[in-house]
């Protein structure tokens, strides 16, 4: 079966980086779905299922938080992992991330090896 993602970040360039990481693993076979923002993210789910999603914190309209929340609070999405990716400095700020539902974090600047190794450790 297919792996979609959705990646949810206020920059299209991250968005962009994250998808050629992605394509560059061996885990992900399906279509890559992109998201401005949280209230972008949630019209997108709603579509397509996924079955990893890859979010920032720090995003207007809806951050990452409000998005990990609402997101854990419906049933049919329950097991599926969302990794934060953030520049988001505070240690408060990541364990509310984690405390909210989120399956692990990696912090920006990543490279590809980071990214891979989290996707690794979640989708095997």
């Amino acid at each position: 079966m297919a792996s979609d993602v959705l990646i949810v970040d206020d920059s299209a360039a991250i968005r962009k980086i994250l998808a050629r990481v992605l394509q560059q693993t061996e885990l992900i076979t399906g279509k890559i779905f992109e998201a401005g923002d949280g209230v972008q993210a949630l019209e997108v789910l709603r579509e397509h299922p996924v079955s990893l999603v890859l979010s920032d914190i720090n995003m207007p309209n809806m951050d990452g938080l409000d998005f990990l929340k609402e997101f854990r609070s419906n049933a049919a999405w329950n097991g599926i992992p969302v990794v934060m990716i953030t520049t988001e400095g505070s240690q408060a700020k990541v364990m509310e991330a984690v405390e909210a539902g989120a399956s692990g974090y990696v912090r920006k600047p990543f490279t590809a090896d980071q990214i891979k190794e989290k996707l690794l450790t979640l989708m095997t």
